[in-house]
Parts: C-alpha cells; sequence; structure tokens
C-alpha cells in the first residue's frame, strides 16, 4: 500500500515548526545520545504508570462511560504500553502501528462479533468468533502496514468479554480517546532523553510526486542556494551520500540523514557509526533499514 501511497502523501512538516515542538513531535537533526539500561528503565516505568493513570482517571470523570460500563483501560493497554514507553524503536510501537492498528483490530471485533451474535448458538461458539477476529484482523494489519501485536487482544476480547463486546460501535470512543492520551504522554516522557516516535507514517520519503511536478529549473535552483546555505560538514555528507546513492540504487536513508547507506560487500552487511553497508541486491523493507540505521547511531 505504501508503495502507492507515499508518493501522494505531502512532505514532512516538522523541520518547519519551532524547534521545541518538532523535538517533542520526534524530529532531530543528529541523533540522540545513547542512554544506559537503568535510564531507559526508568522512563519507561514513568511513561506507563503516569499513561494508564491518567487514562484510568478519564474514564472515572466522563459520566458516559461510566453510564455504559464502558471499560477505557482494556487489557491490550498493558501491552500497548510497553511497547510505547520501552521498545520506542520498534516499527510495532509508532503512532501509525499504535493507533491505526487499534482501531483496525477494534473494527474487526465488533464486525464479526455482530455477525456471531446473529446465532441462537452465539454462546456457544464466542470462542470461535474470537479466533476469526483476531486472525482477521492480523491480515487487515498486515495489508495496511499498521501491525501492533496489542491490537490482537483488542479484537479477542471485541468478541470474548461481555463487558467489551456489549459496547458494540461504541467501543470506538473510549479506545480512541486511551490510545490518544498514550500517544501524548509518550510524546512528553519518550523525548525527554530519548527520540519518539522514529516516524510518524513511514521511514520512507513522501511527496515525490509533488515534487515530480515543480518546474526542473526552479528545483535545480533550490538545490544550489540550500548548498550554498548548507556548512561545510553538511557539504562533506552530502558528497558521501551522493556517491553512496549512486552506487547502492534505490537503497533509502532517513528523512534527517544521519546515517548514509551505501552498497557493500556481497553476502555483507556491515555497522559502522554513522553509515550502514547493504550487498548491492538485496531488498529491504524501510523498517528493517531504519532498524540498522538505529544500531549504527548507538555505535
Amino acid at each position: 500500500m505504501d508503495k502507492y501511497l507515499n508518493p501522494l502523501l505531502p512532505p514532512s512538516c516538522l523541520p518547519y515548526l519551532p524547534a521545541p515542538v518538532a523535538h517533542f513531535l520526534g524530529y532531530r537533526t543528529r541523533p540522540p545520545r545513547p542512554l544506559g539500561n537503568l535510564a531507559m528503565i526508568f522512563w519507561a516505568v514513568v511513561g506507563v504508570f503516569a499513561s494508564l493513570a491518567i487514562i484510568g482517571a478519564v474514564d472515572q470523570a466522563i459520566p458516559a462511560f461510566q453510564a455504559r460500563g464502558a471499560p477505557i483501560i482494556i487489557g491490550s493497554y498493558g501491552a500497548a504500553a510497553v511497547l510505547d514507553f520501552y521498545a520506542i524503536e520498534s516499527p510495532l510501537a509508532q503512532p501509525r502501528n499504535a493507533v491505526l492498528g487499534q482501531m483496525v483490530s477494534a473494527l474487526t471485533g465488533v464486525a464479526v462479533c455482530k455477525l456471531f451474535a446473529l446465532s441462537p448458538h452465539f454462546e456457544a461458539v464466542r470462542w470461535l468468533g474470537g479466533s476469526l477476529a483476531c486472525a482477521c484482523a492480523t491480515a487487515l494489519m498486515a495489508l495496511t502496514g499498521t501491525v501492533h501485536p496489542p491490537a490482537g487482544a483488542t479484537a479477542l476480547m471485541a468478541v470474548l468479554d461481555p463487558n467489551v463486546a456489549g459496547l458494540g460501535w461504541f467501543l470506538f470512543v473510549p479506545l480512541m480517546l486511551g490510545c490518544a492520551l498514550m500517544l501524548v504522554v509518550a510524546l512528553l516522557v519518550n523525548n525527554i532523553q530519548r527520540r519518539f516516535p522514529y516516524y510518524w507514517w513511514t521511514p520512507g520519503e513522501t511527496g515525490t510526486f509533488w515534487h515530480r511536478r515543480e518546474e526542473p529549473g526552479a528545483e535545480k535552483e533550490k538545490e544550489a542556494e540550500e548548498e550554498r546555505e548548507a556548512s561545510p560538514e553538511r557539504q562533506r555528507q552530502r558528497g558521501e551520500e551522493s556517491s553512496g546513492s549512486s552506487s547502492s540504487g534505490d537503497l533509502t536513508q532517513t528523512v534527517s540523514r544521519i546515517v548514509t547507506v551505501l552498497s557493500g560487500k556481497e553476502g555483507e552487511i556491515v555497522i559502522k557509526r554513522g553509515r550502514v553497508m547493504i550487498p548491492d541486491g538485496l531488498d529491504l523493507r524501510q523498517e528493517e533499514i531504519l532498524s540498522l540505521e538505529t544500531l549504527s547511531e548507538r555505535l
């Protein structure tokens, strides 16, 4: 899907936002300093506790949720919190997966539950509906690039848990509110000493369709202007990137271009600080390249 959708999406606006705002939205011009394991665990504890506590407090403060018995904290949030505050570099924890994955799974779970509820023997086959809901949700998340493991539990609970299943389509209201609150807390906590998210939609480039529509002369003039304003270090880095891209074909780099992706020896992937060398002909997904670049930043 991304192959056809990404060129039509607008480029990231984060570089044009005020620096403090862009910082807490995950934008960096240089890689963050690596943290020790204890610091990562500390911020994970703070983030998991704060996010779930805030979601629970909001649940108690909304009368509509209390009247319907809507559990805004569902079981899948526990696994989601671990991803969002500890494994924050994983593609499965990025906002696209964390929010849209839950949405796709809830849609699938409620639809399957309503379909099975038409049977007079619903209670006897409820377990079968839960299995089908989780399987279908996995397939839809994979097709849409929104795989989020905790969302599988959401699809399962939408059928098997009577309290959740009884909400029907209203489940989307507390679910999306909980996802939004957890994302806000993750942006605040994870960007104090770390970086989150690594991308909002995709680690690859977007908006190439609109770039092609620009006048060739204007594009060259813009590049020349940027080159004149660039520092010597930046010019050297661009030179390395251009030589690397010419030898490695369509190998993808991050938007900030902190790590240079080059062509390496056949059968070898070499990771050095600020550089990743991938053999020609090895086709990697954007998320896989991002994982290699993240390792390079930690060296």
